[in-house]
């Protein structure tokens, strides 16, 4: 599962919500009409009624799936409907939900230097002689350039900025990535 965006807090009283986009196509990905995953997480509690007809409290069920109604952006945040999500009160238990999609229904990247982190998470990490720099556990996505998180030999974590400089060579098909970080990098 890839994971495209996270559920923020409610916009309004019918229902719409904010969406942490966590994709490059976000206009593709949350289309009218699209199918979402969810990953709820822990089991949620309705927030207190603002309303006569809604139980503050009750168990809330998020559904496996969401299907987007509407979308629309405003002052740079997307903002979603998703059928069945039609007041304030559900819009907020689903608040931090995670949006994903299946990632074989995700088409490969054109550019051959452009990965998806499925691609990469689990691949080892060597340097340009070969030896083990540690394992790829997830993908930070940094303002400045997303981030190879690591699992060092010992258990410890390290950064490795996921620049052509420092990591010249990826190998999907060798499960692995050739990185030639900077003296004191991975001493971080």
């Amino acid at each position: 599962m890839l994971i495209i965006g996270r559920i923020g807090k409610p916009h309004g009283v019918r229902g719409e919500v904010t969406v942490e986009v966590r994709t490059d196509e976000p206009e593709t990905r949350f289309a009218p009409g699209s199918v979402l995953r969810t990953d709820p997480g822990e089991p949620r509690r309705t927030p207190p009624a603002d309303r006569p007809d809604s139980v503050a409290g009750e168990l809330f069920q998020v559904p496996e799936a969401l299907t987007v109604a509407a979308v629309r952006w405003h002052q740079g945040r997307l903002l979603a409907t998703f059928e069945g999500v039609g007041d304030r009160t559900v819009a907020e238990a689903l608040r931090d939900v995670l949006l994903c999609v299946d990632s074989h229904e995700v088409p490969a990247p054109v550019d051959p230097d452009e990965f998806h982190d499925h691609q990469l998470v689990g691949l080892t990490v060597v340097d340009p002689l070969g030896t083990e720099l540690g394992e790829i556990t997830r993908i930070d996505h940094a303002p400045a350039s997303d981030l190879l998180v690591l699992r060092r030999p010992e258990g410890r974590t390290a950064l490795i900025p996921f620049v052509k400089a420092i990591v010249p060579e990826v190998d999907l098909a060798a499960g692995r990535v050739v990185a030639d970080p900077p003296p004191g990098l991975l001493d971080l």
